[in-house]
């Protein structure tokens, strides 16, 4: 029982570094899509001669950068702090550890083996991130 509480926290610390992380990296927009109601917020590299974004010019939003990339340990970290597996089959769930890992079913999964991955997995004890709506 000592060692339940350790890891918790260990997992919690964890969680607080990559919020912390996240916090930090801006959202990059489109250029002047604040400007046109017809652009779209997603982003879009500037490539304009003149642009001044793509210029870094101050008071303009910031670019994709190197610098922004988060820390090889916490890449792929879903933000309920477990590492998210792709399930296709049954044969996937054998190795998954409950504590560590939790489960997406793969959209081409029908409906007859997607209940059996579910029915499985609640069995081990596994969180399922996109489980059956009732109905």
């Amino acid at each position: 029982m000592k060692e339940e509480p350790n890891k918790i926290s260990i997992r919690r610390k964890i969680l607080r570094k990559i919020l912390k992380l996240r916090r930090k990296i801006p959202k990059f927009i489109r250029q002047e899509s604040w400007r046109y109601k017809r652009l779209e917020t997603g982003w879009r590299r500037p490539k304009g001669l003149d642009s001044k974004m793509r210029l870094k010019k101050k008071g303009y939003n910031p670019l994709p950068n190197v610098g922004y990339r988060t820390p090889k340990a916490f890449r792929g970290i879903h933000p309920s702090g477990y590492i998210e597996v792709l399930v296709h089959n049954l044969k996937e769930l054998e190795n998954l550890n409950p504590k560590t890992h939790a489960i997406r079913v793969a959209h081409t999964v029908g409906k007859r083996k997607r209940i059996e991955i579910e029915k499985v997995a609640r069995e081990k004890g596994i969180t399922i991130l996109n489980p059956l709506k009732a109905g």
